[in-house]
């Protein structure tokens, strides 16, 4: 559905300022510049939060054709928005809620609204998948349950759907009240309550009552019995007076009581008594998650009626839900984007804009299956896939499944079709690929992991994950610790302290930090060949790579005499490359007790001088580093230095007529010393998910996991003696594990012989002997383990700080030490 800005504007209460079209219709609601689909029929609310004002994005929006704009304060100058509505309101969050709750209230159709601590988004894609043979659903994206996400969730509803499923997610009290005036569910579920959250609320009980606002209005609650506080709370509290209750329970008498469960090796069979029939589903899945989660489903699907006949049938072919999206490297130099696990217009979209982050490749190829019970028409879904492709700039589309090879035509890109994955997998040959970024999105019918297979770069059997959602995460956190126009510089260098190169660059690029900073000319010239157009320093500069450095527009850490003079040789020899008034950006940097490199106090006068006189010259940032800023010991030295550095780069930026960044402060220092904020910061491990203290550290999400697998296992007599120099010996009878790793993948030497550590299926398993150079061998004695068992090196469950605590050293060097052979592959949730 669409409406026009006059009516728009009446619903949220705006004042409309500017002259453009009020009947303008608006269909798409838009709050992230980046996702630009439709100029002319997107409405952009600019939200404010403590990390971010989309304010700033106006101008870039407005040169993209945007016309209509909610804001709760205008561009100061507003004359350049021609024919340009702005929406001005007190509050543009609110804004937007209030116009997706009218929105909602056009549509009269069964709409279950789930909330709990765990399985929401699970929970909505199962009952998805159990119920879409049946109805055309709309339903969150992927775990689009925040005060943003939900609003444009409930957006996507239409004349044609006959069912919603939304999820609802809050962190404090009062957030709920306002998601139920949106979501409005005429059916609750809630999945369970556990300890996500607690510390912004008084204690559970509040909790509880939070999470059932929700379904205050609702015809019936959808529940289990067994969470005590749940079930007090629903039966004697006021929320739930006039709703119908719908329950189960392994424990007590419920609507279904669940009975046996059976696990066997990959499925679980579990028997309930219904209407005081017996009655039983079998999942392919056995762990406690997957078990509840499947229940609250049958649950549901018994209360819209179901016949347990069907429900059973339907729930053996219950599949994985694909919480996230991972990037790998590929054959031929491409790189791999796996999202194979489902296919439907919402989660191609944002699988859509992950593949755009990447600029590594400017070829930009979608492997895509048939979309499986859209709802919609053949023709009318392929028309609206193909015009989606068009606008997120898909270079080539491989169809696989008979629809699209029907549809064929809806297609305007470079485009090849088949009707089956083994009808691709027969025709395929190593030549099809090259130099892209590629793809994957298919339903799991159609067996894509195949396809990945062949595509995939061999890999190790040790990885290191690399999450970068954590990373995001991270980074808002710094962010929202910052004032509004303070810039941040990312710190890449060192692989990204181990975390890869130009896939963190992507997703920071994407993000709008300001600067990235490398360690050597060759990081940021890697950088560049992959697409990064963000400022780059490099902060050792060589002598042999100035010239590359200016062919790449990368930016050097001058630091002596010496360097400024043979970087100034170079710029003379590269005159050609200066076209017009450029000139070349340096940042200084300055020493202010850390005695590693910079200029001292007696040398900015004749600095000043050499780098006003010099007309190739710009100069765009002076710096210095902070000696101890993670240690209180040192606190009074970091103060003296912050004291000092803001002297002496005043010195500096006083003499010059053009703005001057100033920066001191790294991840630490962020937290800690607030004082010495100026005009930029260097963010830099805690990017990465380290914090220099307990209270820093809860506050940051893991990014690394380093994982291999189980190779051998074998019995080892006691008496006898494992690996090399027969440094480990079995003082009774051993199981011993063999893993692929070892010192040339980054584990070093020093974790042998028990010092250090390994996590097998949630137990610690000593390292036994010598470490070797591809592996090592682990103690498993009391572990119930396997061969192919996933073993993690560090990671949530083991952090990485531990491994530093038992090498005597610092999370900076194991990280950093883990060998390029090991193969990273990167995710987004």
């Amino acid at each position: 559905m669409s409406y026009s800005i006059s009516e728009i504007s009446s619903v949220v209460g705006a004042r409309i300022v500017g002259a453009g079209e009020t009947s303008s219709l608006i269909g798409q609601l838009l709050i992230d510049s980046r996702k630009l689909l439709s100029p002319e029929s997107s409405l952009f609310f600019a939200i404010r939060g403590d990390r971010h004002d989309a304010h700033r994005f106006l101008q870039e929006l407005y040169d993209k054709g945007v016309r209509n704009f909610v804001v709760s304060a205008l561009p100061v100058d507003i004359s350049r928005f021609e024919r340009t509505n702005f929406l001005l309101v007190e509050d543009t969050l609110t804004a937007l809620q209030t116009l997706s709750a009218w929105h909602r209230h056009h549509f009269h159709i069964p709409v279950l609204g789930i909330t709990g601590s765990n399985g929401k988004t699970i929970v909505k894609e199962w009952l998805n998948q159990l119920l879409r043979e049946d109805k055309n659903i709309v339903r969150s994206p992927k775990s689009f349950n925040s005060q943003v996400g939900v609003p444009l969730s409930v957006w996507q509803m239409n004349e044609e759907h006959e069912l919603g499923i939304f999820e609802a997610g809050i962190s404090m009290p009062g957030e709920m009240e306002r998601l139920k005036k949106i979501i409005s569910p005429t059916i609750g579920l809630l999945t369970n309550i556990g300890q996500a959250h607690d510390e912004n609320f008084a204690n559970p009980l509040q909790k509880v009552r939070e999470k059932l606002a929700l379904f205050r209005h609702s015809e019936i609650l959808i529940y289990c019995k067994d969470y005590l506080l749940v079930k007090e709370q629903v039966e004697t509290g006021d929320e739930m007076k006039n709703v119908l209750l719908f329950t189960w329970s392994r424990k007590t008498r419920a609507d279904l009581q669940v009975g046996k469960i059976s696990r066997t090796t990959g499925d679980t069979e579990i028997q309930g008594v219904f209407k005081n029939r017996f009655t039983k589903i079998r999942i392919p899945f056995s762990d406690e998650a997957s078990l509840e989660n499947a229940i609250h489903c049958w649950a549901v699907m018994l209360y819209m009626g179901y016949s347990n006949e069907l429900i059973a049938s339907r729930m053996e072919l219950l599949s994985p839900v694909a919480m996230r999206l991972e990037l790998k490297e590929g054959i031929n130099n491409c790189s791999i984007i796996n999202d194979s696990y489902n296919s439907d217009l919402g989660s191609l979209s944002i699988a859509l804009d992950f593949l755009n982050q990447q600029k590594q490749h400017p070829r930009k190829t979608l492997i895509l299956s048939d979309i499986l019970q859209s709802g919609k028409s053949e023709e009318s879904l392929y028309s609206e896939v193909g015009d989606l492709l068009l606008r997120k700039g898909v270079d080539r589309l491989i169809g696989i499944g008979e629809a699209l090879s029907r549809q064929g035509g809806k297609f305007k890109m470079e485009t090849g079709f088949y009707n089956s994955t083994a009808d691709f997998l027969r025709q395929y040959n190593n030549s099809f690929f090259r130099d892209e970024t590629i793809l994957l999105k298919g339903a799991r019918s159609f067996g894509f992991e195949d396809i990945v297979k062949v595509l995939q770069q061999k890999a190790h059997e040790t990885v290191m994950e690399v999450n970068l959602s954590a990373i995001v995460y991270n980074l808002n956190y710094y962010r929202s610790k910052l004032e509004p126009g303070t810039k941040l510089m990312a710190m890449v260098k060192a692989f990204s302290y181990g975390s890869g190169s130009f896939e963190i660059a992507n997703v920071l690029q994407f993000h709008h930090v300001d600067y990235l900073a490398v360690a050597y000319a060759d990081e940021g010239i890697e950088l560049r060949k992959a697409g990064i157009t963000l400022p780059i320093m490099v902060m050792n500069p060589e002598e042999q790579s100035y010239d590359s450095m200016i062919q790449y527009n990368l930016e050097p850490e001058i630091f002596s005499f010496r360097v400024l003079n043979l970087f100034d040789e170079a710029v003379r020899r590269n005159q050609a490359l200066l076209e017009g008034d450029r000139k070349l950006q340096i940042h200084i940097k300055l020493d202010t007790g850390m005695h590693r490199l910079g200029f001292e106090e007696g040398e900015i006068n004749e600095l000043v001088v050499r780098i006003r006189n010099n007309k190739n010259l710009c100069l765009r940032s002076v710096f210095s580093h902070l000696a101890g800023s993670d240690e209180e010991e040192h606190d009074q030295f970091t103060l003296s230095q912050i004291e000092r550095f803001a002297r002496m780069s005043k010195a500096i930026t006083s003499h010059f007529n053009y703005p001057i960044l100033r920066h001191i402060l790294n991840s630490a220092g962020i937290i800690r010393f607030p004082s010495g904020i100026f005009d930029m910061v260097r963010l830099g491990i805690g990017l990465y998910g380290i914090g220099s203290s307990a209270e820093e550290q809860s506050h940051l999400q893991h990014v690394s996991t380093l994982k291999t697998t189980i190779s051998q296992i074998r019995q080892v007599p006691k008496g006898d003696t494992i690996g090399y120099s027969r440094k480990g010996l079995a003082k009774d009878n051993m199981q011993v594990a063999t893993v692929p790793i070892g010192y040339a993948d980054g584990l070093s030497r020093r974790l042998s012989n028990g010092k250090g550590c390994m996590l097998v299926n949630g137990k610690m398993a000593p390292v036994v002997g010598n470490v070797c150079m591809d592996m090592c061998m682990i103690d498993v004695t009391n572990i119930a383990a396997n061969e192919g068992d996933e073993v993690i090196v560090f990671g949530d469950q083991y952090p990485i700080q531990r491994i530093a605590k038992d090498l005597g050293t610092i999370p900076y060097e194991v990280l950093t030490n883990v060998s390029r052979r090991v193969k990273r592959v990167y995710f987004q949730e």
